[in-house]
């Protein structure tokens, strides 16, 4: 499934903010469809996997609130849920 304007734009973000060796934006609407929060024109529901250096020596709780405040402005205004996958690289 292709990412529709709102998965561009997090993918966009989050690759200016923290140039990641691996990204990966996952719309996971269709899995929500009837649910609190859910659109019924879709992107409201992502999960993102993102390994990045500037994750490194921070915690799990640290680099969920960097990928939040990435992302504040699509969180407050259009997506509902994000399920947040961040690491340092191995």
């Amino acid at each position: 499934m292709s990412l529709g304007s709102v998965g561009q734009k997090i993918a966009a973000k989050l690759t200016r903010r923290f140039a990641p060796s691996y990204l990966e934006v996952i719309d996971e609407s269709h899995q929500h469809h009837g649910h609190a929060g859910a659109r019924p024109d879709g992107e409201s529901h992502f999960r993102v996997k993102i390994v990045a250096e500037a994750f490194r020596g921070t915690s799990r709780v640290e680099r969920h609130r960097m990928v939040n405040e990435a992302l504040a402005a699509e969180l407050k205004d259009r997506v509902h849920a994000l399920a947040v996958e961040a690491s340092p690289p191995v």
